[in-house]
């Protein structure tokens, strides 16, 4: 049986309810993929990334933060 992900809002997250990703960094860390979800609906579909894939993301928030 696979656990359930421990999510963590990302640090690049709004923080006003509104424009919230959250990431399972254990996970990440255990398998290599990186899970990615909106905090607004947590038990919605996740995205699953590579870590070039997630890189990627976290450059283009940071770039628009």
């Amino acid at each position: 049986m696979t656990e359930t992900p421990r999510w963590t809002a990302s640090s690049y997250s709004s923080g006003d309810g509104g424009q919230c990703v959250e990431w399972a960094p254990a996970h990440a860390l255990a398998t290599g993929e990186f899970l990615v979800r909106d905090s607004k609906v947590q038990n919605g579909p996740h995205l699953t990334l590579s870590r070039e894939s997630f890189a990627g993301l976290v450059a283009l928030a940071r770039a628009r933060g």
